[in-house]
């Protein structure tokens, strides 16, 4: 089981239609009440236990992580964060794996690691995706190291605000995110988006469209794809695509659509075109 990311290597759509079912919901409240301590337990579930701070009778430091991690095959893991999850009895911890970040939970006893997700029953909120997302918005890579040379730009390429797209013509939230692109661009010249094709693994399609795209430096053929048109096996000889794949891979980007901005933050999943422009202003 690879804990580091509930979602690293699926798209966002995938990753929302994650629910914790019944069983798992069974098999968290067993952890609880098979806790070895009957004080656990009661801490666990009463409001006033621990004097309502379950951090007074239970703790989890950085070496009992590395521990985990050590167990699990990711010594290398760099540790990031560790506070209690909305769930009582629940470690949340969150963890870059060279560049690839992620959160997974541990019980009070330490004896359990569970991947998520958690939704909330009430509002149905997936607060495990919530907090993931703000985990990758908080992650900055070295955006020079991205080189701007792709054919495929939407905006002008001198316009002083540029931002790269990590993005794959068989994604349906990269079509989503494109549409919001193009409003962007009609409102505002001095903003310029660098699409870099980075085709995922499961798509099966995905590599030679990407490569088509790239040989035939189209756009239009692009936003063919999206649309789910028919669109030609083109052949050249260009590593573009692989190049990209292995970049993305060195940056930590291993989903789409994923947007990098000129101060390095990272945006991963779709964006309405406002709140597009107010983080490229954040940017400054």
């Amino acid at each position: 089981m690879n804990f580091v990311s509930i979602c690293y290597k699926i798209n966002q759509k995938d990753c929302e239609r994650l629910v914790m079912s019944r069983f798992t919901i069974l098999f968290l409240t067993l952890i609880l009440l098979n806790s070895p301590n009957q004080s656990d337990r009661l801490h666990a579930f009463s409001p006033t236990g621990c004097e309502g701070d379950c951090a007074k009778c239970h703790s989890l430091n950085n070496q009992d992580v590395k521990v985990i991690l050590q167990s699990m095959k990711k010594p290398q893991a760099e540790i990031l964060n560790i506070e209690l999850s909305p769930i009582k009895g629940l470690w949340e911890i969150s963890v870059d794996d060279k560049g690839k970040r992620g959160l997974f939970y541990v019980d009070f006893s330490k004896k359990y690691l569970i991947p998520g997700p958690i939704i909330e029953i009430k509002s149905g909120s997936n607060i495990t995706l919530e907090h993931f997302k703000k985990l990758q918005e908080s992650k900055k890579v070295d955006f020079p190291r991205i080189p701007l040379t792709t054919p495929l730009v939407m905006g002008n390429r001198l316009a002083p605000q540029k931002v790269a797209v990590f993005t794959d013509p068989d994604c349906s939230f990269c079509k989503t995110l494109h549409q919001e692109m193009e409003k962007v661009v009609r409102e505002r010249k001095d903003i310029a988006f660098y699409l870099i094709l980075f085709p995922l693994p499961f798509h099966q399609d995905a590599y030679w469209k990407s490569k088509s795209i790239v040989c035939s430096q189209s756009l239009k053929m692009l936003e063919d794809a999206y649309a789910h048109k028919e669109i030609f096996r083109t052949e050249c000889d260009t590593k573009e695509i692989d190049s990209n794949i292995k970049l993305a891979e060195s940056l930590g980007i291993t989903g789409t659509p994923t947007l990098v901005f000129s101060d390095g933050r990272v945006h991963s999943g779709t964006l309405p075109a406002n709140q597009i422009i107010a983080l490229i202003q954040g940017s400054r």
